[in-house]
């Protein structure tokens, strides 16, 4: 019994959420038709550009019946905001180029505005000079300014120092004995060339990367020629310490001199040591020339002169191969 009325209850309210349902699609559909056939009324379509083109009324209340009486103001300057002239626009955005480092010390391009360096390396005789002379070392020093990272000039001190042949010195011997008629008593002759420089020239900077450079040097400048022959001697020298002694060393017996115009030109590479240094290491080669000419004999008047060593004022060329350091 009790069974048989849940069952009656359960068909009743399936019963009725069926005929909701029914109900509820028949005015859906109804409603449909009659918007199909026009007894419905119509919406007028949205225009979005006309109503924010239009002006708002802000005075006039709205659908809950409320106003502003500050509405005009605030409309005026939401117009005048919007119809700005261009003058009061923000300007453009800034173009950015290459950084500007210019200071006193530094170029536009980041580059060192002055450099120092200081170098020593060794000297090769070339073509006549080769025939008396042989290789010996030099030593550089100078500095100069820099227009860029590209080109730059420097002015420089350069020492040079050469030996002299076997050949030549055995000659030269001859001619000192034959000269004072063998009273002079040379058994042993010894020589050597000192040629130092001041030039100026430019320097060009045509490969640079992060570590390793290369670039073309020059200069025109004075280079003083100084040539000497020494035979060795016996004397007696004094130490503080020791008190005299014999001691043995070079006497110079004859020397000349040479002032001249010269010209060098050559190529070069530099490395960094690190990529945040300023030091640079460098190695180089030039080639020098000098206009040396030499001295007539001359015995007129009271004053003599005889250049027993032609070569010593010669033209001069050589090419000095230097390492150092550049700052």
């Amino acid at each position: 019994m009790h069974s048989t009325i849940n069952q009656n209850r359960l068909a009743t309210f399936i019963g009725r959420i069926a005929a909701v349902t029914f109900l509820a699609a028949a005015g859906t559909l109804g409603l449909k038709a009659q918007q199909s056939a026009g007894t419905a009324p119509s919406l007028p379509p949205i225009s979005l550009k006309s109503s924010l083109a239009a002006p708002l009324d802000l005075s006039a209340p709205d659908d809950l019946g409320y106003s502003s009486s500050t509405g005009s103001a605030e409309m005026a300057n939401a117009e005048n905001f919007t119809l700005s002239s261009s003058a009061d626009q923000p300007p453009p955005r800034r173009r950015y180029g290459r950084p500007n480092y210019n200071d006193s010390h530094t170029n536009s391009d980041g580059s060192a505005k002055y450099t120092f360096f200081v170098g020593g390396g060794f000297t090769l005789p070339t073509g006549g000079t080769h025939n008396y002379a042989t290789p010996g070392w030099k030593i550089q020093v100078g500095g100069g300014r820099n227009f860029s990272k590209t080109l730059g000039v420097l002015l420089q001190f350069d020492y040079d120092k050469f030996g002299m042949q076997t050949s030549t010195l055995n000659k030269q011997l001859a001619l000192y004995n034959q000269l004072c008629g063998g009273s002079c008593g040379f058994t042993l002759l010894g020589g050597n060339i000192h040629d130092w420089s001041f030039s100026l020239g430019p320097i060009f900077n045509f490969y640079t990367s992060d570590s390793i450079g290369a670039y073309a040097i020059g200069g025109v400048g004075f280079y003083h020629k100084y040539t000497q022959f020494t035979t060795p001697t016996t004397g007696t020298c004094f130490d503080p310490y020791y008190g005299y002694y014999t001691c043995s060393g070079n006497q110079p017996i004859d020397w000349y001199t040479s002032n001249a115009f010269g010209v060098n030109g050559g190529l070069g590479m530099t490395y960094k040591f690190s990529r945040f240094a300023n030091e640079r290491f460098y190695a180089e080669a030039r080639y020098v020339w000098t206009a040396n000419q030499r001295k007539p004999f001359d015995v007129s008047g009271a004053t003599s002169y005889f250049n027993s060593f032609p070569q010593a004022s010669a033209r001069t060329t050589y090419i000095p191969i230097t390492f150092g350091i550049r700052f």
